[in-house]
Parts: structure tokens; sequence; C-alpha cells
């Protein structure tokens, strides 16, 4: 690429307002788990964070018009009473992160999905808990999941990609032209979100980050591999939404096995305490 066209996307990164200068970073401390991979941003934390939260209001408000909000009451307690074990124990990768505006939704369908937005904003499908009959310590490690990718910014670099892709295939021309709505991050973390899957390393990280997790917050770490070996079940007959943005469960058992000696302690130290 020549210095000309070097110049030209700078140029496009600073006159969009989500779009900034590439920088490298460190979104969480390793943990006992040794999640140390550094990630390359192109949007500003800050500014994914607003788009997460006009995305989720977004779709609260389609919930709640449709009365699929929170309309099983004690399900719904059980997701945040567990959710709410989970996020003092997110001080071990971000110091920043009890701290965040959690909210912690249910929504009435068959599906089988979850999602954890930028900033903590949570939703579970009764779905997943009702036809997998998960317990309690394999909610915990759902939730947890899905916290780790939150924690890790995953939506963050997966938006930067989108825009990197972006600004290689159609120009920086074309982006400059393309007015706001090319840079709708409401509409990005949305995407990104509910169509688009994680990748192999990123799921990586979530589930050993949620196995510390669920470990620190006294949920037996084993009830992880008890929720793939469901979901391995489940995608037989009819394959769950949750799968659409994860990877097959199958080689991940093996991984999460693997893990489950390094945590142990932290689980047994926890339960001891109890």
């Amino acid at each position: 690429m020549n210095a000309r066209r070097l110049r030209l996307i700078a140029a496009c990164m600073l006159g969009l307002g989500h779009i900034t200068a590439c920088t490298t970073v460190q979104t969480t401390a390793p943990g006992a788990v040794g999640v140390e991979r550094k990630q390359r941003m192109l949007v500003s934390e800050e500014n994914v964070e607003q788009g997460a939260q006009a995305a989720y209001a977004e779709e609260v408000r389609k919930a709640t018009t449709a009365g699929q909000l929170n309309t099983n009451p004690l399900l719904t307690a059980r997701v945040r009473r567990v959710a709410q074990r989970l996020i003092p124990v997110t001080a071990t990768f971000r110091p920043d992160a009890p701290s965040w505006k959690w909210e912690i939704n249910t929504l009435q369908t068959d599906d089988m999905n979850a999602y954890a937005m930028p900033g903590g904003k949570i939703m579970v499908y009764t779905g997943l808990i009702e036809k997998l009959k998960l317990s309690d310590a394999e909610l915990a490690a759902v939730v947890g999941h899905e916290i780790s990718h939150a924690l890790r910014e995953h939506t963050r670099e997966r938006v930067s990609r989108a825009y990197a892709q972006q600004m290689a295939l159609a120009g920086v021309a074309a982006i400059m032209g393309a007015g706001a709505g090319a840079v709708d991050l409401a509409n990005q973390v949305a995407s990104v979100t509910f169509q688009l899957p994680h990748s192999r390393e990123q799921e990586s990280e979530a589930d050993i980050m949620g196995l510390e997790l669920m470990a620190r917050a006294g949920y037996d770490p084993h009830a992880a591999v008890g929720v793939w070996q469901k979901m391995m079940a489940a995608e037989q007959s009819s394959p769950p939404q949750f799968l659409s943005t994860h990877p097959s469960p199958g080689n991940r058992i093996a991984e999460l096995q693997a893990r489950i000696p390094k945590v142990m302690p932290l689980y047994q130290a926890t339960a001891n305490k109890g």
C-alpha cells in the first residue's frame, strides 16, 4: 500500500467519529488461566459501549412490546442470582467491571440462546434453560462464558475487524461518502451479536475465562462440560440458536476438561469458605 493511500486511510479514520487510529491493547488481566493475547482496535471502548446500550435498549423494547421480557419472575430471579455471584469476581480480569451498569434480563422464547453485550448487558433466552434443563452451575457456565466475551471486548474487536475489512474492500472514498449509516455502531453491535460467529480464538478465551469466573464464584467448573454435552445432544435434533454464533461444541469439551484442573483449587477454596 503506497504512502498516499495510507494518508487517505488515516484521514478517513480521523474523519469518522467512531473510528480512531489502530491501537493494540490488553483488555484484561491474564487471570489464573493465563489469557494474554493483545488485540488491535479501530474503535474506542466508549463508543462501542454507547452502541451496545442503544442496541440492547432496542432489544428490551422489542421484547417488552411482544410481551416476552421477564415473563417468568422465578426464572428471571434465578438468572439474576447466578449473574450477581459472577459479577464481583470479574474484578480478577478487570477491576472496573464490577461497577459496570449491569443489566440482566430474560427473553421468553423457545429459542436457545444467550448473550452479553459490551458494558454488561445480558440477555438469557428461557428456551436455553428449560430445554437443556440447566442446573445453576450449568447456567453459571453459560453466563460466565458470555460475560467473558464482554470482559475481553470481543465485540469491539469484531467491529474493528469489520471496519478494517470494509475499508479494504470498499475503499476509503466509498466509506467517506457512505454517510453516518456506514458507521452506525448500534447496528454493528447488533450484527456481530446476533449474526456473526465468534472466532475460535475468542471462543477459547471465553471458555477458559468463564471456567475461572464460575470457579471463583463457587460453581463446580465440571458443569461447563455438562453444558456442552447437552448442546451436542440438542444439535442432533434441533440445533440451538446459541450455536449459530458459537462453533460446534465437539472438540471444545476436551479443552475444557484439560483446563479444569487449573481452576479447581479456586473452586475448592471458595467452597471451603462457604
